[in-house]
């Protein structure tokens, strides 16, 4: 059970400890944002199903990207495989074990934080711990969230978990190189359903396997950065949503 978000007993969680928890959240994840800002740094908040190739797309990310400065905080809730992997892929990394949090949140950020040289970073990817859930509900200081959802989850899992694709800057569908092992999924649906729950749907469809569709998310990225100030801050509010078209083919 997740021990502070409120997804368990309500009983165990009563309203008001929920707020001050989520009160005391925010005020850190704006100290973080400060941080990204003074370097300039684009933070991802990379949320997804346990499962959904959340790693496997930062692996690809790194290969689309190998002359930027990449680095990432990997969150789960044991071992540092995912961590491991992606330093084996060039990526500067480090875990973050939660032991029983479903979800990371801003203070567990901000202490890895310490272990990081933001001046010799480009892009920080925060790769939240496997869950449709509760990791949509807290504020770490990114710049944009950004969700992984496999063709293998089916195409109702947007409306099965709506506040985490609500809150979503994009989707990225992932696996798309299954698809014609799985003749029962359609991408324009799944697009459909993500219509209906994003206010600004936002979608790619990527293979981290064969490469599919990751150039157009490393261009998403480059956008992103360009159009941040010197100091880190987007200059038109966040640098997702603005300008971007659905790509799902």
């Amino acid at each position: 059970m997740c021990e502070t978000c409120g997804c368990g007993d309500p009983d165990l969680v009563p309203l008001d400890v929920q707020e001050k928890i989520l009160s005391g959240n925010e005020r850190q994840a704006a100290h973080n944002r400060a941080h990204f800002a003074e370097h300039g740094v684009l933070t991802i908040n990379l949320m997804g199903s346990p499962g959904a190739g959340k790693t496997a797309v930062l692996e690809a990310t790194a290969r689309a990207l190998a002359e930027r400065r990449l680095s990432a905080l990997a969150g789960d809730l044991a071992t540092e495989r995912d961590a491991d992997r992606l330093r084996a892929a060039g990526i500067p990394a480090r875990a973050i074990t939660t032991g029983s949090a479903c979800h990371l949140d801003a203070d567990l950020v901000h202490r890895s934080l310490h272990h990081v040289d933001l001046s010799q970073v480009d892009y920080l990817f925060i790769e939240n711990v496997g869950n449709l859930v509760c990791p949509a509900v807290y504020d770490l200081g990114q710049a944009a969230n950004v969700v992984a959802l496999a063709v293998t989850e089916g195409e109702d899992k947007p409306l099965k978990y709506p506040v985490m694709f609500r809150k979503a800057d994009l989707v990225l569908i992932t696996k798309v190189d299954l698809l014609p092992h799985l003749p029962e999924i359609r991408v324009d649906a799944i697009v459909d359903n993500l219509a209906r729950v994003m206010p600004e749907p936002n979608v790619l469809a990527v293979s981290a396997r064969t490469g599919d569709g990751i150039a157009d998310w490393a261009a998403w990225l480059e956008r992103a950065k360009h159009r941040l100030h010197p100091s880190g801050i987007a200059a038109h509010g966040e640098p997702s949503h603005h300008g971007h078209g659905h790509s799902h083919g």
